[in-house]
């Protein structure tokens, strides 16, 4: 385990140490703080649930059985002068005016994740942006996982907003051990750590109901690769060519810092590497497919790395998880080996839970559970998927109709235009329900591609309802596909909760088991 300052603050026998919310990672940090030289006396649990909300969930009796005070409540941000190190659940704003006032005071804002970037030997992947960040991450790890296998010697440990808590884990970690994370914007927000190597997806509008403005959203984002080692080995950046955002992010890079940059519409590292990363200062390089294959190319060599047909995930926006997937690994992974395991996985992998799940196909209707899609992007590009597939299905002389498609949810201050548009090119009828029912049918009424005659759309506020009314008036050669492009707390605690929602009524209607597989 490596020297941490952070850790260190904290030891020390006068500092104060409080954590803020009392969630899934904060839970093993408290723990592994009082394991790793701070005593109870120093330590504080604030939580923003009231004092009854923490003894029906268990959390103030666990928190008594350890001896850590908690302040709970409308108050549980009063009295943090004084306090040496804070550790910030990422849902918590840092701009709070207590939080202010106690960085001010000489207070330590900080994270569990960025705690344990400090101190893991391992190398660590990171991978963040607006789409395609789970399966990525999930790519990543599995092509690490295979290699080192194959290689012998070292585990791979996978985490941040998948897998489980790392921190935990960290005692045990060698340098010969891979982590590989999944960050949001909520936790980069404040990070002075990043990965050894990093990969952005995409940036679109997205948490705008969370982040101040588009400028606070990106450049939480781009922290992800601002407090690189420009002289470690692995130090790189991945980032797609075609977005304005990323690209714009990459070139604010120092020339030291090398980027592999990816692309789905163009080929050759001179047409995918920006005119303003080629001079001979940089080291940048580039993915790409070209005659149905994936390959890296720098300036002057180049490899192929994977069979594109080989990929059961349908749509450009799955290439483009695995263009960044392969990137992302490629700083870690040689050549002939990342090419062994990128057929290996391809094979293999079925895409991530709640991402375009088939939860049944029975009497001849699909029913596709994508509840992960929780922006207007990601439910475009289920529905570009779900076209690919048709599309291949028709060539083969099996006609399979538009889906009906179940959208509502939280609202994320987002603009639903570009969804009104997806919809009305690639839907048979769409159900709205959650409490951005009424803005998602604005936004199709008054699309120019709009026709009713064309696209029913009923709106049935309450989730179960609209659920089951989409399966049960479903009939054969129909597709059926939940892609609420909002969030799900409106109704239910996350996405998953929701996505298992949606599985257990296509089991009541259709009679069916578990679902079969991803797209």
């Amino acid at each position: 385990m490596k020297d941490s300052p952070i850790l260190k603050r904290a030891q020390g026998e006068s500092c104060k140490v409080a954590v803020l919310g009392y969630g899934v990672s904060n839970r093993p940090l408290v723990e592994w703080l009082l394991a790793h030289g701070i005593s109870p006396a120093q330590l504080t649990v604030r939580d923003r649930r009231e004092p009854g909300e923490l003894a029906a969930s268990g959390d103030a009796a666990r928190l008594r059985a350890l001896g850590v005070p908690v302040i709970s409540g409308a108050g549980y941000l009063a009295g943090l002068d004084g306090t040496g190190v804070i550790f910030r659940t990422p849902g918590i704003r840092p701009d709070l005016p207590a939080l202010v006032a106690a960085v001010a005071h000489g207070a330590c804002l900080t994270s569990e994740m960025e705690l344990f970037l400090e101190l893991t030997e391992a190398a660590v992947l990171g991978v963040t942006g607006s789409d395609g960040k789970t399966t990525t991450t999930t790519v990543a790890s599995l092509l690490v996982a295979d290699y080192l296998q194959r290689r012998g010697y070292g585990r791979m440990y996978l985490g941040g907003n998948i897998g489980t808590p790392l921190l935990p884990l960290v005692d045990e970690m060698t340098a010969d051990d891979v982590a590989v994370l999944e960050l949001s914007s909520f936790q980069l927000m404040t990070m002075h750590r990043s990965p050894d190597r990093a990969a952005v997806t995409n940036l679109s509008p997205n948490h705008l109901n969370w982040h101040t403005d588009m400028a606070e959203y990106r450049a939480a984002k781009a922290n992800i690769c601002t407090h690189m080692r420009s002289g470690d080995p692995l130090c790189g950046a991945v980032l797609n060519a075609e977005n304005p955002d990323t690209r714009a992010l990459g070139l604010s890079l120092p020339p030291e810092v090398p980027v592999t940059w990816f692309s789905s519409a163009v080929s050759g590292w001179k047409r995918v590497v920006p005119p303003e990363r080629q001079g001979g200062g940089t080291r940048d390089s580039a993915v790409f497919a070209v005659g149905g294959t994936v390959r890296s190319e720098t300036r002057a060599e180049g490899y192929d790395l994977l069979d594109v047909s080989r990929i059961r995930l349908p749509g450009r926006h799955n290439l483009e998880n695995f263009m960044t997937a392969l990137a992302l690994c490629g700083g870690l992974i040689p050549p002939e080996e990342l090419a062994a395991s990128a057929g290996a996985v391809a094979d293999r992998f079925d895409g991530v839970a709640h991402r375009l799940e088939l939860v049944a196909d029975c009497g001849g209707i699909r029913f596709y559970n994508s509840s992960i899609d929780s922006s207007p992007t990601r439910t475009c590009a289920a529905l570009a998927a779900l076209a690919a597939l048709r599309e291949k299905e028709q060539a083969a002389g099996h006609p399979v109709r538009k889906p009906t498609v179940i959208c509502g949810g939280q609202d994320k201050h987002l603009s639903f235009a570009p969804l009104a548009e997806a919809l009305c090119a690639g839907a048979a009828a769409v159900i709205l329900t959650g409490e951005a029912r009424e803005q998602i049918r604005t936004a199709l009424y008054v699309c120019p591609d709009f026709s009713p005659t064309a696209l029913p759309v009923r709106v049935i506020p309450d989730w179960d309802e609209a659920m089951e009314t989409a399966c049960r008036e479903a009939i054969p050669g129909d597709t059926v596909l939940l892609s609420p492009a909002c969030t799900s707390f409106d109704a239910f605690r996350n996405f998953a909760e929701r996505g298992e929602r949606f599985r257990t009524i296509v089991r009541q209607v259709t009679g069916t088991g578990t679902g079969k597989e991803n797209l």
